[in-house]
């Protein structure tokens, strides 16, 4: 892939009503993060919030900011089965004011990880030892979005002794950022997390794909998107994802966003 997956801005949703439509238009399919995934319930978030890490390390959801349009959370989960717990994924699609506001808001999600060591999800679920990392593309290692953040972790849940993998992936595409999140069942094995792990960020690159596509739309010549759009060799997944053994958390956040 030559060129990272891009949204120019004149081709952006500029009002909060042409972004709610936006995020509801980008392609989220259940299969897009592995076989046997389905919609959970419920499956929408209210695109008039979105998922805020306050001070005490609390994921909650709040009405947006001004720098922000729409952003959209779809929940996703493989059941569990034959004693492997269910595998929990939620994918975001914000649409920020401009591409400054989506940089800002990366960088927000790079400082969180150093901020709160544990992140609580919920009343009975938190992410510990959080392991963030911001690419820009064109930097060592091959980003797939002009900006992407990898971040792993150990999903904990309250009278459980052990905890289970958690992935973050988030892409910025221009002024859009699109986050997804996995927080993987019990019972499985480190390849089965690993694969979790790159399905996770395959899911992530096509919905990104399909914002690229978007933008691309109508230009003379214009392809379906970098080649790679499903997905490109070479995605990257954070070093040590299938690492703590023993994820919007609601997941909708990160918790929501994620």
């Amino acid at each position: 892939m030559s060129e990272p997956y891009t949204l120019a801005e004149d081709r952006a949703p500029r009002t909060r009503g042409e972004a709610v439509a936006f995020v509801r238009e980008v392609g989220v399919r259940p299969d897009y993060f592995g076989t046997g995934f389905r919609k959970r319930d419920p499956f929408a978030s209210d695109p008039g919030e979105w998922a805020v890490l306050g001070g005490n390390c609390l994921w909650r959801r709040e009405a947006l900011p001004g720098t922000v349009l729409a952003s959209l959370t779809r929940a996703f989960e493989l059941p569990g089965k034959g004693g492997k717990g269910p595998v929990y994924v939620s994918l975001t699609v914000t649409v920020h004011q401009d591409a400054v506001a989506a940089r800002r808001d990366m960088a927000g999600s790079l400082e969180s990880a150093l901020r709160c060591p544990e992140h609580r999800l919920n009343a009975t679920e938190r992410v510990r030892g959080p392991y963030s990392r911001v690419d820009a593309y064109g930097d060592a290692r091959s980003a797939i979005a002009e900006d992407d953040l990898t971040e792993s972790g150990e999903w904990v849940v309250d009278g459980e002794s052990k905890g289970r993998p958690f992935d973050w992936f988030k892409f910025r595409v221009g002024p859009v950022t699109v986050a997804g999140t996995a927080r993987h069942g019990a019972g499985r094995s480190k390849e089965e997390d690993s694969a979790i792990t790159s399905d996770m960020a395959k899911g992530v690159s096509f919905a990104a794909a399909d914002i690229h596509r978007r933008g691309k739309a109508g230009d003379a010549g214009a392809d379906d998107g970098p080649a790679g759009t499903n997905t490109p060799s070479g995605t990257n997944t954070p070093s040590g994802t299938n690492a703590p053994s023993g994820t919007n958390g609601p997941a909708r956040t990160k918790g929501a966003e994620q």
